[in-house]
């Protein structure tokens, strides 16, 4: 086992024929030995060692959603090919392994990981996954088995800024799931801060169906029977980067000001929200210091004074604040568990997710009578920006888990006196790159 306070993580895979039908299997323990994460997949025809790779990669992806970049990592396999690879003894040969090879040696770096070959019988659990995709595989199906023992409901929510939301997070299994490349489903896992929804890509340039962010005129859209009803636009911008972003912890409300690169950041998405097509009427933020820089910088580049609404600050994270998710996942391991799984449950001294969505809908409905048919820029942070979202589409709770938003980015809501809400942006990051 490795060191104490480190993590294990057990894979396997295999076909039935080499090639043949073939499956994978990841587990990831913590250092007593308690299930914290699985994951399993049927992948069609393919080989032995193609299976076995991506059982690992599985199994690192689901490490890095957990929240434990940088921790100790033990990393259990009954192939000896993968982990003498792995490890640097052996070369790759095969040309069809590289890639994978190479994708999953970028994600042990993000790790501190003792490599170490076990027979097949001390590498029962993983097997026993690998074994029940092989069989799907083998019957045609295309199966999947996603479990985290803690939370039945999702991963957590950190993202790379800080607001545990991202335990925010997006589900553990986003990446191992659907095959995203791990930086992306990965790095949506920062408790300061996550996978896009329908309109614009997770992280990226954020290209939107109908154009960027907020390049729309606000009337009716899509099947609403009318085209002529103006909307009231919330453009939601994330607060940029912060200390505690920077080291993945989790930042509610604490207090931090923006970093050299959080007013770089603020300044970007100001210079973007200045120019058309973007008609800026309204400027409302969160209270707390790093919103309010962010605010500040659009209000410097549009001339529009800030309004200040206090029901926009972060979820109170009580004691959990300035503790990263590994560390909380030491320190708190039941009370972390009964809050990933329960929006009614609080952190120790803090406050509910539950709590959090009652205050955010009443700035919600304040902001959109007061400013009715007008276009507002909202500062905010990753549990209040997701809960607007979730409400808009009218989703359950969990798909705070399943929403990965980064660092000033921009989402963008319309809401309408008569009809639906409609999400035209998610996680918008072009005035970033």
């Amino acid at each position: 086992m490795g060191a104490t306070g480190g993590y294990v993580v057990e894979a396997d895979g295999g076909s039935r024929g080499n090639p043949g039908p073939a499956g994978y299997g990841a587990v990831v323990k913590d250092d007593a030995g308690r299930v914290l994460a699985e994951a399993a997949e049927s992948i069609g025809t393919t080989t032995n060692n193609v299976a076995e790779y991506r059982g690992l990669i599985a199994g690192l992806r689901a490490l890095l959603a957990l929240g434990a970049e940088g921790a100790r990592v033990e990393v259990r396999m009954d192939s000896k090919l993968v982990v003498e690879q792995m490890a640097g003894r052996w070369k790759v040969k095969h040309e069809g392994l590289r890639p994978l090879a190479l994708e999953a040696a970028g994600l042990a770096r993000r790790f501190r990981v003792t490599w170490t070959w076990i027979p097949r019988e001390r590498n029962s659990h993983a097997d026993r996954l690998a074994n029940e995709a092989m069989d799907a595989a083998a019957r045609g199906e295309t199966w999947q088995a996603r479990e985290i023992t803690s939370a039945p409901q999702a991963a957590p929510v950190v993202e790379p800024g800080a607001e545990p939301p991202n335990t925010d997070a997006p589900t553990l299994f986003d990446a191992a799931a659907t095959g995203v490349p791990a930086p992306a489903a990965a790095e949506a896992r920062a408790a300061d801060g996550h996978a896009a929804a329908g309109t614009a890509t997770a992280g990226g340039a954020g290209a939107v169906a109908a154009g960027t962010a907020a390049s729309h005129d606000r009337r009716g859209h899509g099947w609403m029977p009318s085209a002529t009803r103006v909307a009231t636009s919330l453009l939601l911008l994330r607060h940029g980067q912060t200390p505690l972003s920077v080291e993945k912890r989790f930042s509610g409300l604490g207090d931090p000001s923006l970093t050299p690169t959080g007013l770089a950041q603020a300044e970007a998405a100001a210079l973007r929200l200045s120019r058309q097509p973007y008609e800026v009427e309204v400027i409302v933020t969160s209270p707390l210091a790093r919103a309010r820089q962010t605010a500040e910088a659009v209000s410097a580049r549009t001339g529009i004074a800030v309004l200040v609404e206090d029901d926009l600050r972060e979820t109170d994270f009580g004691a959990w604040e300035g503790y990263t998710f590994a560390e909380i996942q030491q320190r708190w391991p039941r009370e972390l568990a009964a809050w990933l799984a329960d929006p009614d449950v609080a952190p120790p001294g803090g406050e509910s997710f539950a709590v959090t969505a009652r205050r955010v809908e009443q700035a919600r409905d304040r902001i959109v009578k007061t400013h009715e048919g007008r276009s507002v820029v909202v500062v905010s942070h990753v549990t209040p920006i997701k809960m607007l979202v979730r409400f808009a589409l009218g989703a359950p709770p969990e798909a705070l888990y399943r929403m990965h938003l980064d660092l000033a980015c921009l989402s963008a809501i319309d809401y309408y006196a008569d009809g639906p809400a409609v999400v035209r942006a998610l996680n918008d990051t072009a005035h970033l790159s």
